[in-house]
């Protein structure tokens, strides 16, 4: 009831007026209207369909009774006038009942002509009406051929049955049943799907070879083409294939799929195109692992052209269904296709001609779609599951057995499909993907560079967690700082030559003066530069060995191609980018010093100036990215060469004269060039900051040194020693006097070089190159000199208010000077190069300045002099530590002194054991063991006043007692070199 009330309402509205409508409902009410509107619409829909179906059938049945009425109509003429003919008409009758039940039920051996026709004529017709059924089903069993066959037997009924559309010629059946027009009209749609069908299936790859053999043959019968027109029809509808397969819009994992379906259809289409259009030779056996020729034995198969063979009939196997098919002509009953001219074999010469000239044609196109595809592929790793899925679809069995024979047959020269089309594209895609991985490492790496040295250029950053910027600013607070990692968890149990390359600790990092903002930037690059090398890794094999485990040599003869053989080109591209990529991060660095350089130029403040902590970080960071960053070894040397045992060895042997030195390789050629790039970066580096040091102390010390007024001479004056000498009068008499010697420097030189070893050690002096620090102590000898020459260039020229140049301050300058040219001048270095040459500019201050002195004194005083200078400089080499080099701080043990002299200079050890405390191992423990019995051999010629070891009450004394008893062979924890030495 509210439906049908509804409903009445709905008719009374106008909707022919919309704005009246939006003016009297809401949103709502026209929404449910608009559903309203909408129901009834299918409603009527519903009802228009049913009551033309209705009629449509109503129209069938009168169509139907109307022929059936006509039929009966002649039947029964045709008895009238045989009735009429005959005057016997009850004989009559019971014969030509007879005669239906005999042609009801195929008794009658020879009916007469006028009725076989008629009975002819009727199951032609039903023939006619049940074969487009049948081409339905042959066509969705994909069995184009038998649909082909029986749409060409349909147009040959036509044709009998004067079913032509023509208008000049009359049909007499077409005037008694005018439904088989129709029938026509339907019929002549079904050529039209046969062949798009057909054409559908040469584009599909799985067909098999004798679908695309009847594909083709159904082409042919219907097209009437030649069986070169279906090799270009087979050939054109692949490369549509290929081209619909490319364009497809896969992405990721969908792009491996894509390429080995591309890489199969290609493979199927040669072999389908040997199975189908080649012919052997005369004289050759057929192997029927390989079959050819298929194409040209089907359509013998249908057509039956040569006269020796009959083809298949389409009816022949129908005749067994059904009693109506004896009526049938015999031109129906063995109908079979036939061609306008004989299908004559493909020559050898245009077979390989056409696909020669097609491989060619789709070259550009598989090219240019496997580059776009790839662009999807973002790692190196898919592109190697990419190769090795090709490799594996190219080396299975049923794929690679018979290639070769394949194409040398129709190509006369072998196919590569990888090696032709595919590996040039891969190598360019992994070069570009190499080329954008760097780019981002060295981009990433400016700007962690440029963050770093904005971090340590600002001074208000004073948060606990920029505490390794404070590092940055005094490696001293680093290096003699305790953290948990300063040794590894494993460091009880694991040596340290067998600890990987990977396993520095916190120790070591602090020996070698790498801070922990370097150790960031180098992690964090070494994790980059590790993320590549595996990604590209998957693209190498995983040993030297070309072939897998998994492959056997003797299966590789069988393999597709060699997917490894271009993993010398991919091992050079990385080593390629690699170094560029370390030139671009030396660049960077080379940059930001040269604007640095420039800035704390001349400037007096420099030490106190930010920008030199950023020098500093720039030097560390070069000195270390060799050392701290395995990974980029690795990436230049490859697996093979990332060991440094064979360089030791090659070393040891060139020291130990014993053969030759190997041959360096080429790549380690290359690691070193890189390494030189970097330790040259870093010499710049340190460079600067070393200039920048020497010139601010040099400047100060130069300050000091001419000033010439007496309170700065007495403030800058140190103690002299008063030394008692005995000289020989005229008469022979011996005459004691005293002279005064000076045995210190000035302030300002001690000043200096305690500066000096104070910036050295603030930057972890002990890391620093050698070069670096004999280029700074040459400049700072350079930077003495020039002070030195100055000040005797003023002393010249006389000043008013000067302080005149008297004897013993030109004594204290000599001291001074000959003092730094000893201590600032490595001993090594004079022996390498001879006479330096700020020799000849130090002489000629010397010469100046013992002008000054009385020449009688100044024989007199050299001896003592030179005497004081030498223990001088023996005092205070350890005290100057870097400044006075290696070679400076210890004397030999020959070396000879004055017994009167007390020692100040500790004793050289005459063991081993350099800290008594600290667990020995077993060897060092038996030398331990004799040192201590010879020691005690000794101990008994000191007289007893001097030894309190046998004294009970003495410290030590208890372990002593145990050390003694030698004789004793158990082992015991008091025999160990560590307890032993306590008692020392």
């Amino acid at each position: 009831m509210a439906a049908t009330a509804t409903s009445a309402a709905f008719k009374r509205l106008d909707l022919r007026d919309p704005a009246a409508l939006f003016e009297t409902h809401g949103a709502e009410e026209i929404r449910g209207l608009e559903r309203q509107v909408r129901a009834e619409i299918e409603h009527k829909k519903e009802e228009l369909r049913q009551m033309v179906g209705e009629r449509y059938h109503l129209r069938w049945k009168d169509a139907a009774s109307e022929h059936t009425l006509r039929l009966e109509q002649r039947v029964v003429f045709c008895v009238q006038g045989a009735r009429a003919r005959k005057p016997a008409q009850d004989s009559t009758a019971l014969r030509f009942d007879a005669l239906l039940k005999g042609a009801a039920s195929g008794s009658l051996k020879a009916p007469q002509p006028a009725r076989e026709k008629f009975y002819s004529m009727a199951a032609q017709i039903k023939l006619l009406l049940e074969i487009p059924e049948k081409i339905w089903s042959s066509m969705e069993a994909s069995q184009y051929l038998h649909a082909t066959q029986l749409y060409l037997l349909c147009c040959h009924l036509h044709s009998l049955l004067q079913l032509d559309s023509s208008g000049s010629r009359y049909s007499p059946v077409l005037s008694r049943f005018p439904i088989l027009i129709r029938q026509v009209a339907a019929a002549s749609h079904f050529r039209s799907t046969i062949l798009h069908e057909s054409k559908m299936l040469l584009k599909c790859q799985a067909g098999s070879d004798q679908a695309v053999a009847e594909a083709l043959c159904s082409i042919m019968l219907l097209e009437e083409s030649s069986p070169r027109q279906a090799l270009a029809d087979f050939l054109l509808a692949r490369k549509a294939a290929i081209q619909k397969l490319l364009n497809q819009p896969h992405h990721g994992a969908g792009v491996k799929a894509q390429i080995c379906s591309l890489v199969e259809l290609l493979a199927t289409t040669l072999n389908q195109a040997h199975a189908l259009f080649y012919t052997l030779p005369e004289g050759l056996l057929p192997d029927p692992s390989l079959p050819c020729g298929l194409l040209f034995s089907t359509l013998e198969t249908i057509t039956g052209q040569h006269p020796t063979e009959k083809g298949i009939g389409v009816l022949q196997e129908e005749m067994k269904l059904c009693s109506w098919f004896k009526h049938l002509p015999a031109s129906i009953v063995e109908f079979r296709p036939a061609l306008r001219t004989l299908a004559h074999p493909i020559s050898q010469e245009y077979l390989t001609d056409t696909l020669q000239k097609w491989i060619h044609m789709c070259k550009e196109d598989i090219k240019n779609g496997i580059t776009s595809l790839l662009m999807f592929v973002k790692s190196m790793k898919g592109l190697a599951g990419i190769r090795d899925a090709v490799w594996e679809l190219l080396t299975n069995e049923s794929t690679s057995r018979s290639w070769d024979v394949v194409c040398r047959r129709l190509l006369e020269k072998p196919l590569l499909l990888w090696e032709d089309l595919m590996q040039q594209l891969f190598l360019d895609r992994l070069q570009t993907l190499t080329k954008e991985g760097f780019d981002s490492i060295s981009t990433n790496s400016r700007q962690l560079l440029t963050s770093a040295l904005q971090e340590l250029e600002s001074s208000t950053s004073k948060s606990a967690s920029n505490k390794h910027i404070h590092f940055e600013h005094n490696m001293s607070l680093f290096l003699w700082s305790e953290s948990p990692g300063d040794l590894p968890p494993d460091a009880a149990w694991v040596s340290v030559a067998s600890r990987g390359p990977f396993g520095g600790s916190g120790l070591s990092m602090k020996a070698q003066a790498v801070s922990p903002c370097v150790q960031n930037f180098c992690a964090a690059l070494d994790a980059k530069l590790k993320v590549k090398l595996d990604d590209l890794l998957a693209y190498l094999p995983s040993d030297d060995s070309s072939l897998p485990k998994e492959v056997t040599p003797v299966q590789a003869k069988h393999c597709a191609f060699d997917r490894y053989a271009d993993a010398g080109t991919v091992q050079e591209m990385l080593r390629t980018h690699s170094v560029a990529c370390i030139k671009h991060i030396t660049d960077c660095v080379r940059a930001e010093l040269q604007s640095i350089e420039e800035a704390v130029q001349g400037q007096q403040n420099a030490l106190g100036r930010d920008k030199l902590h950023a020098v500093l970080f720039m030097a560390r960071l070069c000195q270390s990215l060799g050392e701290l960053c395995p990974h980029l070894k690795q990436c230049i040397l490859g697996k093979s060469g990332s060991s440094e045992k064979p360089a030791r060895d090659s070393r040891a042997l060139k020291k130990q004269g014993k053969g030759k030195t190997e041959k360096v390789l080429p790549t380690q050629a290359q690691w070193q060039e890189v390494k030189e790039l970097l330790l040259q970066q870093s010499v710049m580096s340190y460079r600067v900051w070393s200039s920048a040091v020497v010139q601010v102390l040099a400047h100060g010390f130069a300050q000091s040194l001419l000033l010439d007024d007496a309170g700065s001479v007495l403030a800058t004056a140190t103690s002299w020693d008063e030394l008692e000498i005995q000289e020989e009068a005229e008469s022979g008499s011996s005459i004691t006097s005293k002279i005064r010697l000076p045995i210190q420097p000035s302030w300002y030189v001690q000043s200096f070089l305690f500066s000096l070893c104070q910036e050295i050690n603030r930057v972890g002096g002990h890391a620093l190159p050698k070069v670096t620090l004999q280029e700074m102590l040459k400049n700072c000898v350079a930077q003495v000199v020039a002070a030195y020459e100055k000040l005797s260039e003023g002393k010249e020229t006389k000043r008013e208010g000067a302080f005149p140049m008297t004897q013993n301050r030109a004594l204290q300058l000599l001291y001074d000077l000959r003092y730094l040219s000893t201590v600032l001048t490595a001993k090594g270095e004079e022996v390498k190069s001879g006479r330096s040459k700020h020799d000849s500019r130090i002489e000629k201050v010397t010469d100046y300045l013992e002008a000054l002195i009385d020449p009688f004194d100044l024989d007199v005083f050299t001896p003592h002099l030179n005497s004081n200078l030498t223990r001088l400089v023996q005092r205070t080499s350890v005290l100057f530590g870097l400044v006075t080099g290696t070679e400076n701080q210890f004397t030999p043990r020959s070396s000879t002194f004055n017994s009167q002299e007390p020692h100040n200079i500790l004793p050289l050890a005459s063991s081993q054991i350099r800290f008594g405390l600290l667990p020995l191992s077993m060897t060092s423990t038996r030398k331990a063991k004799s040192t201590s019995r010879s020691i005690e051999s000794k101990a008994q010629v000191v007289p007893p006043a001097l030894s309190r070891a046998d004294d009970p009450t003495h410290p030590g004394s208890l372990f002593r007692q145990f050390v003694s008893e030698d004789e004793d062979s158990t082992p015991s924890l008091f025999k160990l070199g560590w307890l032993s030495s306590m008692t020392k």
